[in-house]
């Protein structure tokens, strides 16, 4: 048990190492952020199943996955190129479903707006 718990220490504080920041930090968030993700990730489940929206719940759960590298982008070096796709990916997801929403509400509140083309709005 000794040895596990020597390796696990000499990994964490090596984390510091590795990207150029203070392991404590990137260790805490790291650690802490898991039983967020967990919980997003029910969330997500709960809502999959109960035909909800899971923009949200995507959201939450990507961005809990991804937190210890996000203190990277903005204090370390080195940081994986993957970090910065799902990055690129949670931004774009998100513009995309507010988008969606949008246009769904202005259908709901206008209906026809679209069915009627060569009409002029006023």
């Amino acid at each position: 048990m000794a040895e596990f718990l020597e390796i696990a220490k000499e990994w964490f504080f090596s984390l510091g190492e590795d990207y150029g920041v203070n392991p404590i930090i990137f260790g805490s968030i790291y650690v802490g952020a898991i039983p967020f993700f967990t919980l997003s990730i029910g969330w997500l489940v709960k809502n999959y199943r109960q035909k909800k929206s899971i923009v949200i719940p995507a959201l939450s759960s990507t961005f809990f996955f991804i937190s210890a590298y996000l203190y990277l982008i903005i204090a370390g070096e080195n940081v994986p190129w993957w970090v910065y796709g799902v990055v690129v990916l949670m931004i774009v997801y998100g513009a995309w479903s507010t988008y969606r929403k949008v246009k769904n509400r202005i259908e709901d509140v206008q209906p026809g707006l679209e069915e009627e083309p060569g009409k002029s709005m006023k």
